[in-house]
């Protein structure tokens, strides 16, 4: 599990230690439990994750927003040969998410779960 939610190529190639601290560990550990463990047996097919949990400098390098769930450990981009058909799944089985945002033309699902917080169900769809 923790593999897959730090490893990251571009990570690799800058030299960044992209190590998750106590709460973001804890987070992680919620989102694969609540989200990606229920999402993966649900939908029947292996999931890759492209990018977990991202330290700040990571995430800086990526372009990612600097208030990215991905920084707390509360995020994961979910790659699988249709996922539009994945966003089905989650919603079909009432699988708990802060936030779905599917992009299409890079076809990957990026799911979130709040630590500890109301769960906002936001479902976003970028081209």
């Amino acid at each position: 599990m923790w593999d897959e939610m730090t490893q990251s190529e571009t990570a690799r190639k800058h030299g960044i230690v992209n190590e998750p601290g106590r709460e973001e560990r804890a987070a992680i550990e919620e989102l694969v439990k609540r989200t990606l463990q229920p999402l993966r047996l649900a939908y029947g097919r292996p999931i890759r994750i492209s990018s977990g949990y991202r330290c700040r400098e990571l995430n800086r390098l990526v372009g990612g927003s600097p208030k990215s769930q991905h920084i707390k450990g509360e995020a994961a981009d979910c790659v699988v040969g249709d996922a539009s058909r994945l966003l089905g799944v989650l919603l079909a089985h009432q699988i708990p998410f802060d936030q779905a945002i599917l992009y299409r033309k890079r076809n990957f699902l990026h799911v979130s779960l709040r630590s500890m917080r109301n769960r906002r169900k936001v479902i976003i769809m970028d081209n």
